[in-house]
């Protein structure tokens, strides 16, 4: 798969926007995080990917090219393990909505959210 025209890293928004030749995503840092691509977050089997909660404020650090076919992207919470391919990106870009959508339902019924300085409190009457 060719890499993208332009990778632009935009740390004050905290997102990467990528630019193919027939497509544009701007994908946020939280996105980008919480569905990385390394064993940490995927896990070491074909099960379900682990559920990472908290990354409401991450940013990203800086991005680096793998090869000729990948991105490193070095979180600012220190993650930097991921290797996405430029296959990965567009699927990321093109599925959006709804692996945003599924994730924010698995932090609900985990009862997580997105935030690291808040958590869940249950009330016992």
């Amino acid at each position: 798969m060719k890499p993208p025209k332009k990778i632009r890293l935009n740390r004050t928004e905290k997102n990467l926007q990528l630019l193919f030749d027939d497509a544009e995503y701007t994908l946020p840092a939280e996105y980008l995080r919480v569905h990385s691509p390394s064993a940490e977050v995927r896990g070491h089997g074909a099960g379900e990917p682990l559920l990472v909660s908290g990354k409401m404020h991450v940013g990203i650090e800086s991005v680096e090219t793998a090869g000729r076919y990948a991105l490193k992207i070095v979180f600012d919470d220190g993650h930097d393990s991921g290797i996405y391919t430029w296959e990965y990106l567009r699927e990321l870009g093109e599925n959006y909505a709804a692996n945003w959508d599924a994730y924010l339902q698995r932090l609900q019924q985990a009862g997580k959210g997105r935030d690291p300085d808040e958590s869940p409190v249950k009330f016992i009457g």
